[in-house]
């Protein structure tokens, strides 16, 4: 499965060490950011763009919080982006919400737990049905 993952200045530490791991785990990364992005607005965008424009499947934001670059990547039409801090969460968003991305607060979120919710969240399909109901709403919204 191709990954990919962009990181701001508070985040590229943690994105580094979750790039190791997923490559590690036969993931293919697709990093937009080998050097920190300066601001969490353009590596979420970056991100978002190869998301949505290679259309790749699967996708990690990390900043300090990881509520901004949900944010940012949220004002994209067609994206869903979602702020995860546990692995319930990146499990459920996945399956339920069809997130595109989740992101990831470095300030907030361990290097060990990341792992998890990564893995929880890369090994969850979008259920659809139901669900899709939502997405199609959201995405009729401009």
């Amino acid at each position: 499965m191709k990954v990919v993952v962009g990181a701001d200045k508070a985040g590229f530490d943690l994105k580094e060490k979750v790039k190791t791991y997923l490559k590690e785990h036969d993931y293919e990364v697709v990093d937009v950011s080998e050097t920190p992005q300066a601001d969490f607005v353009d590596s979420s965008l970056a991100v978002t763009d190869k998301v949505l424009n290679d259309k790749i499947e699967k996708a990690i934001m990390f900043d300090e919080y990881g509520v901004g670059s949900a944010m940012a990547s949220n004002k994209v039409k067609g994206m869903v982006t979602a702020n995860v801090v546990e692995e319930n969460t990146a499990h459920m968003t996945a399956m339920h919400n069809g997130a595109k991305a989740i992101a990831i607060g470095a300030g907030v979120v361990g290097e060990k737990l990341s792992y998890n919710i990564v893995q929880y969240y890369l090994d969850t399909e979008y259920a659809g049905g139901r669900h899709q109901i939502r997405l199609d709403m959201l995405n009729k919204m401009i």
